[in-house]
């Protein structure tokens, strides 16, 4: 999906279609209405803590502004930017959307979040573009909203070919395509090469993915060991093995936030119970929509000098009550030396089983890669 949280507001606020829009902060920079019904917006200009950026439009990315950026920083590049509040639920929403309106079409679908999917075609006979425009048009028609879509082989093709031709694109490759549309790219493009194997690639003289294609075998296994480096020939040359998974079970489901200051544990006491106490409700309702009981349940903790501490606690029994789990996270917390201001505050429900009494109430499951 293209810029899927900003396109999901732009839905609710039409004027804003055009300018630079970025999603963030909290609900104190919510758009108010004035006495004659007019809409107001407040600005990047207008924030202060230390909020990121959750995504942005692409007249605001034009401006340099990006997701996982400090809204901070964002600000002093686009400060004229408008600034919304995420809101999950209705993200939430047209996701659920979106993925049925593909299902209808294609259904064999690997759910990979809330604005992404890898679709299996291997069954169909139609041909691969026409597929792929019935797919953007349902996802159209039922949301409002445009996705793109890469059409390849395999996943790996398929997660690099939907990125090519953003917004509203649609990108089919073949093996022999990789040569042309894929070396020139920089090695950072693969999913799974991150900063760190990007900046030791670099050092091995190795920047784009055509690089990667002519280094040495013996050169990758001597710096990244047998298996990465099998692996890295291997996406080098579009070679990408895994099979789509129409199922798989989740291993933790987890809220965390950050603060916008560092709470003080004794004079800011009521304010972090609050905060406790609102994400254990949360982490309650995400494990009865998605279907789910914990048996082992923690906190996180990250105090000011960024230092990240946590506890767990395993229960007899599974649950996903909101009050059994702050009883159990207010006992995490007893364990933790509480000697420094806290910057963020996280809690997790893991060791999950299916909860038998949510089955049939689950909506439709799955996210726009094509395969």
């Amino acid at each position: 999906m293209d810029a899927f949280y900003a396109s999901v507001e732009l839905l609710r606020y039409q004027e804003l279609r055009g300018l630079p829009v970025v999603i963030g902060g909290r609900g104190d920079y919510a758009p108010t209405v004035d006495a004659a019904g007019r809409r107001g917006f407040a600005h990047l200009r207008d924030y202060t803590g230390r909020g990121v950026v959750t995504t942005s439009t692409y007249e605001a990315r034009a401006l340099g502004v990006f997701s996982a950026m400090g809204l901070m920083k964002a600000a002093a590049l686009a400060p004229h930017a408008v600034l919304l509040p995420a809101d999950f639920g209705r993200y939430r929403h047209y996701s659920r959307l979106f993925k049925a309106a593909v299902a209808r079409v294609a259904p064999r679908i690997e759910d990979r979040g809330i604005d992404e999917i890898y679709v299996d075609l291997t069954t169909h006979t139609e041909p691969a573009e026409q597929l792929a425009r019935r797919i953007k048009d349902a996802v159209r028609e039922d949301t409002g909203l445009i996705c793109s879509v890469g059409v390849s082989p395999n996943k790996l093709l398929s997660k690099i070919a939907s990125d090519l031709d953003k917004p509203d694109g649609l990108t089919i490759l073949t093996m022999a395509d990789v040569p042309r549309r894929i070396w020139p790219l920089p090695v950072s493009r693969v999913n799974g090469i991150g900063p760190k194997a990007v900046a030791r690639l670099a050092g091995l003289g190795i920047a784009t993915i055509a690089d990667l294609a002519a280094a040495s075998p013996d050169l990758l296994q001597a710096h990244f060991g047998l298996g990465h480096a099998r692996w890295l020939v291997d996406v080098a040359h579009g070679v990408d093995e895994r099979p789509v998974v129409t199922h798989a079970e989740p291993k933790s489901i987890s809220r965390e936030t950050t603060f916008d200051r560092d709470l003080h544990v004794v004079r800011d006491r009521a304010e972090l119970s609050s905060w406790l106490e609102r994400l254990c409700a949360e982490l309650s309702r995400d494990l009865a929509r998605k279907g789910y009981v914990g048996r082992t349940l923690g906190v996180k903790l990250r105090f000011d000098d960024f230092r990240t501490v946590t506890r767990d606690l395993t229960l007899e029994v599974a649950t996903a009550d909101a009050a059994t789990i702050l009883w159990a996270t207010r006992g995490c917390l007893r364990r933790i030396a509480m000697n420094r201001r806290i910057r963020l505050l996280g809690v997790r429900a893991s060791a999950l089983d299916r909860d038998d009494r949510s089955l049939g109430r689950q909506g439709p499951g799955a996210q726009l890669d094509l395969c």
